[in-house]
This record gives C-alpha cells, sequence and structure tokens, in this order.
C-alpha cells in the first residue's frame, strides 16, 4: 500500500515535469517522504519501495526513529527548530530546512562547530506573510543570506517556502513562480561558502504545480503513507 502510493507520487511528479514551461523539464526533483508519526514500519515500508529521503518535524519523535531504524538515508528536519534544540538537530540531520533567524543560524552554527561538522541548511522564507507561518520576509532575505554566509559552520544550500492552503490549489502557482525568481537571483550571488542548489517547496496538496514551476526538492507525507497516525 505505502509502496503503491510512493510510486503514485513518484509518477505524478515525473508528469509535472513534463508540464513546466519555464524550467528545464529534465532538471531533477528530490521526493522527500515526510514520516512525521508515522511508525518506524511504515518508514521501512517506503524505504524498500525506494525512498531515500525522510522529513520529520519534531527532535524527539526523529531522535527516537533515528536510533531504531536500521536503513541507510538522508534526514531532513522540516519542522520549526527552537534554539535550544539545535544542539540535537546537528547530530540527527543532514539537512535542515527551516533556518529562519539569524538567532536560530548562530546557535546552530555554534552546535555544529561544538562536533566539527559543516551543517547543510535551507533558509525558509514567508513569501505569503502568513503570522501562522515561521520564515524570513522577501525584504530581509538578502540580509539574513549575507550573514549566514559569513557562518564558518553552516553551508547555505538554498530556500524552502510553505505555500498557503488555498481553497483552489492553482491560486499556489503565483507564490512558487515567484520563489523560484528569488531562488535563481540567489543562485546568482557569488557567496563565500554557499552552495545554492535546492529549492524546497510543495506539499502533499500543491507539489504537482510546486514541481511545474521549479521545486526541486517536494515534502510529501499524507500521500505517501494516509492520514497522520497521533
Amino acid at each position: 500500500m505505502i509502496a503503491d502510493k510512493f510510486h503514485e507520487v513518484e509518477a505524478k511528479i515525473k508528469e509535472s515535469m513534463q508540464r513546466r514551461t519555464r524550467v528545464p523539464k529534465d532538471a531533477p526533483v528530490t521526493l522527500i517522504a515526510v514520516t512525521k508519526n508515522h511508525d518506524v514500519a511504515a518508514m521501512r515500508e517506503a524505504i524498500d519501495a525506494g525512498a531515500v529521503e525522510v522529513g520529520e518535524n519534531r527532535i524527539q519523535e526523529a531522535k527516537e526513529k533515528y536510533e531504531t531504524l536500521d536503513r541507510p538515508v538522508t534526514w531532513h528536519l522540516i519542522g520549526h527548530l527552537q534554539t535550544n534544540k539545535a544542539k540535537v538537530a546537528v547530530k540527527l540531520f543532514d539537512l535542515i530546512h527551516s533556518v529562519d533567524t539569524v538567532h536560530l543560524a548562530k546557535a546552530i552554527d555554534k552546535e555544529a562547530g561544538k562536533i566539527g561538522k559543516v551543517q547543510d541548511i535551507l533558509v525558509q522564507v514567508n513569501l505569503a506573510k502568513e503570522e501562522s507561518k515561521s520564515g524570513v520576509y522577501k525584504e530581509d532575505l538578502q540580509e539574513m543570506l549575507d550573514l549566514v554566509d559569513t557562518l564558518p559552520n553552516i553551508r547555505l544550500c538554498g530556500l524552502m517556502c510553505i505555500a498557503p492552503n488555498y481553497e483552489n490549489v492553482e491560486d499556489c502557482r503565483p507564490l512558487f513562480r515567484e520563489m523560484y525568481g528569488i531562488y535563481q537571483k540567489v543562485k546568482e550571488i557569488p557567496y563565500k561558502t554557499a552552495n545554492i542548489k535546492y529549492l524546497s517547496m510543495g506539499m502533499t496538496h500543491d507539489y504537482p504545480i510546486a514541481v511545474e514551476e521549479g521545486a526541486n526538492m517536494v515534502r510529501v507525507g499524507t500521500a505517501i503513507f494516509g492520514p497522520r497516525q497521533y
């Protein structure tokens, strides 16, 4: 069941890539299987079907799974990270998507330095300026990116955003299109240490549109695993 759903999502991503008009059709997309609130058995089923990237929202849940999951995967933190959890986060995650403040970036840098790690991160952008969501506003983004580029134990790898949960999913398209434009401009900046290569946008309800508009990472949970188990 999970394997079938995983392959369905993969197929939809390929279909969406072929509908691209402004983005190269062959530019690859990384599918992150969002495993929050799903048990290790479900994770193993998805991994055995081909998932190699998993996304978690909560540090404690991720830590428990990390210690019991006997599969080699890349771990993504896609949920909001509190600064006091940075120490654990840098030990668990390969890529942190949700860096949204200078304060948090400095905390990650400090903790990564303690264990001799350069932590890959994305800066989360709140393009729609939703009060309920974290993220840097567009007008503050450049200052944030410049600061991150000075931190020795962080490597800026791109941007992440979450679209509003519009009733009509097509309403996401202008936001994704604008986000791709911002990403393209950021890629052109000659940073010292950054390696801008990821644009993480799109979830279960809107990932086909995100892919059409230039996402090269999508975070999909419900379409693979079904409703969350609470």
